[in-house]
Formats: structure tokens, sequence, C-alpha cells
């Protein structure tokens, strides 16, 4: 690990000036759900202990539970939610209640995806966007089959705009689609659609996702609204030698 991640916000939900902030550690041995990291979210809010509990699991799913840097799982993984009651005023409850979980979720996305992004020897956050599925869980089971490819995540290390391994992972994430509807993008530039590569400046791309350490991999399935995010490291030759000299 390269040191803690932390995140925090403050609004006022129902005349109460709410503040969270949240701490997490990890940055190996990550893959869904969690494993091997802690992480802790305090609040000052008044919530009850049921609310909390939905609330968290909810932020969960589309946080924690969405990252990897090699898929490796543990037994280890915890996310607490602590919340002191200080700020005063009534029990969160409806609309005050929802505003509260939206800054939960916000706080947690944000500790999340800087766990991928310190991940071991990597260079670049990779943010995958499943769009167009039958359903979420579908559009996730493809964004963290791609998340886990090591030829995808390698490509990226090289700065290799490789559409191809792209697609492969798509199509061996164990989801039925149409290939000819599938487009894919990255970093904003469309390199496949309709079931063949376009024509594009591939220096162009390779330059931007070398140049920034954010990648953003799009990929439409145009089967249905669901969408899923996931987030993942790169894999470099520091990852390979920092986890081949590593020992218990």
């Amino acid at each position: 690990d390269q040191g803690p991640k932390v995140a925090s916000t403050a609004l006022e939900i129902d005349g109460q000036q709410v503040q969270l902030a949240g701490m997490a550690k990890g940055a190996g041995m990550i893959g869904p759900n969690m494993a091997t990291m802690l992480a802790v979210v305090m609040t000052d809010a008044t919530v009850g202990a049921e609310d909390l509990q939905v609330a968290l699991g909810r932020a969960i799913e589309q946080s924690f539970n969405c990252i990897s840097v090699e898929g490796h799982t543990s037994t280890n993984d915890t996310v607490l939610l602590l919340a002191s009651g200080a700020s005063g005023g009534s029990t969160l409850s409806g609309e005050a209640l929802e505003q509260f979980c939206q800054a939960l979720d916000s706080v947690c996305v944000e500790l999340a995806k800087q766990i991928p992004a310190d991940g071991e020897g990597s260079s670049h956050l990779i943010t995958i966007d499943v769009q167009g599925a039958s359903s979420r869980e579908e559009a996730r089971q493809i964004a963290q089959t791609i998340a886990n490819s090591n030829l995808v995540k390698a490509g990226v290390a090289g700065a290799d705009p490789n559409w191809g391994r792209i697609i492969s992972a798509v199509g061996y994430a164990g989801v039925e689609i149409d290939p000819d509807q599938v487009r894919v993008a990255i970093n904003g530039v469309d390199l496949y659609q309709q079931g063949s590569p376009l024509r594009f400046d591939v220096a162009q791309v390779s330059a931007s996702i070398a140049d920034n350490v954010d990648t953003s991999i799009v990929v439409e399935l145009n089967s249905g609204t669901a969408a899923a995010r996931f987030w993942t490291s790169d894999l470099t030759a520091d990852y390979v030698r920092f986890n081949s000299e590593f020992h218990t």
C-alpha cells in the first residue's frame, strides 16, 4: 500500500449539517467481493441502525464490490459505517434519508476508486462502463470480466488501444450478446461497432492512454437499458516484480 485512501463530504439534510468521512486501505489481492481491504466511514448524522445497514449494502454494491486489481479474493475484508448522531435533529427518513444514501454512495465510490488507482505497480486507473445490457447483473459480469483480463490490463499499460482483447473478454463473459450490436470505445474514441473495427487514429488514442492516468473503456451492448461501472488497474512489470519478490 502507498498510504490510506480518504474521502469526505458535507451537506445539509433536513436542516442538519451532516458530515461523512471515510478511510480505506488495500492495494493488492483485490477482487469482488472487496478482498483484503478495510474501510471505515463515519458520519455525525442521526440514522437508524437498520437504515444504516441497508444504505451501506447499497453503497458497497456500486463501489467496493466493483473494483479489482487482479481479481484475487480474500477472506479478510470489512467495511464499517458508524453514525454518532452528533449533528442533532430527528432520525433521517424518507427524502432526507435518500439524500444521505446518495452522499454515502459518493464517498464509498471515491474511496473504492483509490484502491485500484494505488494498485501494486499500477500506472493507470481503468474505468469500465458496460451500457445497454439486459440487466445490471449481466452488465456487471461483463465489466468484471474485462477488468480481470490480463491482456486488456497489459494493453493499457502499454498504451495499446487493442479493441480485440476487449471484445474477446465480452465474448467469454458468459452473457448472451449480439456481437453485431456491440460498440467499443476507449477514451471517447469509437474503435469497434456493429461487428467490425472502425478506422481511427491509433497514435492519437495510444497517446491519450499514455499521457493520462485515467483510461475509459465503454462497451455498448444495445440489448437493454441496464448498465454497470467497474474499476481496475493496469498490469505492469512492476506488479510482477513486486509479487514475485514478496515472501510471507
